[in-house]
């Protein structure tokens, strides 16, 4: 794929290369509680369990009340990324006011045998995917060469809005590990409902580490991925949620800058 001369060959190069897992995979459906403009605004405490979460998917990331930490998972399990990169089981009565879950099932993997960066991963998902208007959830597990994340630490009342709080954020550096990547793109157009573009968690295979990704490098191990088509948003009714600020005018800028 490097060595393509036009986009017509790196595409034909990546579907020869990008295969599908099956045609009649049942469609994913991404289940939402609250939404990422909520988050940003300091709405930070919910009533959705992490037991019921697994009711609605086995794959998935999100965050923890009071924002302690950001949540990951698959495999039907889910875990709790802690602010000192450390890493650990959610107990299913811990509760979210943010998080993203879905019954995973890709139509599209890709094994990776040489290095990749984020940007050169996400471009080729870009490729295959039929249309930028559509949301995909992704995985990789295997080896990454690094990986840099970050996570806040746990938040009390009164509370401040989340681009103040990531001026403080704790910052992890994870170096030749294996891993699980687990990941959604969003459109655009769905900005501030959740995180326009791609938006990923990390833990290790140990499960000891991990965080909210910054940037990573990939060195070998197995991609998959495919279309979301249908999207449950469950709008919350508490007080914090009724009287936040859903649509600041600096509403770009405020996810990039806690994002990334």
């Amino acid at each position: 794929m490097d060595n393509c001369k036009s986009d017509d060959s790196c595409m034909e190069q990546i579907k020869n290369t990008v295969f599908t897992l099956s045609e009649t995979s049942p469609d994913m459906v991404i289940y939402q509680t609250s939404m990422m403009s909520a988050l940003l605004s300091g709405v930070y405490e919910g009533n959705t369990t992490i037991a019921e979460l697994l009711t609605k998917g086995d794959f998935g990331l999100g965050t923890f009340n009071q924002l302690d930490g950001e949540l990951i998972a698959f495999d039907s399990q889910a875990y709790q990324l802690c602010a000192d990169g450390s890493a650990k089981l959610a107990r299913l009565d811990q509760r979210t006011p943010f998080a993203v879950m879905t019954f995973f099932a890709p139509q599209h993997k890709y094994i990776l045998g040489r290095e990749m960066s984020r940007i050169e991963l996400h471009q080729l998902i870009d490729r295959v995917m039929v249309s930028a208007n559509l949301s995909c959830a992704l995985r990789f597990c295997g080896d990454f060469s690094f990986v840099h994340t970050r996570t806040v630490s746990p938040q009390q009342r009164p509370y401040r809005s989340m681009p103040e709080i990531v001026e403080s954020q704790r910052l992890s550096h994870f170096e030749h590990c294996t891993g699980e990547l687990v990941g959604f793109r969003t459109p655009r157009c769905l900005q501030g409902i959740n995180v326009a573009g791609y938006h990923e968690h990390f833990i290790t295979d140990d499960r000891m580490g991990g965080g909210h990704i910054l940037d990573f490098a990939l060195s070998q191990g197995a991609l998959t991925f495919g279309t979301v088509k249908k999207i449950l948003v469950d709008i919350p009714e508490d007080s914090d949620f009724l009287n936040a600020n859903l649509t600041p005018a600096n509403l770009d800028a405020a996810i990039h800058a806690v994002e990334n």
